[in-house]
């Protein structure tokens, strides 16, 4: 993996519960500056391709790092606002995808 590869977060979960969301959300954009994460976009109703997904929203984001990433992820504030998250939403997938090597 080159060294300085950003890294790319992305989430997909379905809202169950608006209220509890709209909390998450109010906190999420500070907490991830903070983390020098960069919202990249998010998408409510993608164009599928193939296949199906459930409904709900997916997001992307970008961190400079991995380590940038997990020191996000794993950070007290944001697991204290990850609880409204847990609350509020079903989570489907959450990974990280990497620049591949140059060619």
């Amino acid at each position: 993996m080159p060294e300085n590869s950003p890294v790319r977060f992305i989430a997909h979960f379905t809202i169950d519960d608006p209220e509890r969301y709209r909390v998450y959300e109010q906190g999420f954009f500070p907490i991830l500056k903070a983390h020098g994460g960069r919202f990249l976009t998010y998408d409510d109703n993608p164009i599928i391709l193939e296949g199906s997904r459930p409904d709900g929203r997916t997001v992307l984001i970008e961190f400079d790092s991995t380590e940038a990433l997990m020191g996000w992820w794993e950070s007290p504030e944001y697991r204290e606002l990850a609880a409204h998250r847990h609350a509020g939403t079903t989570t489907h997938a959450v990974f990280v995808v990497e620049s591949p090597p140059g060619r």
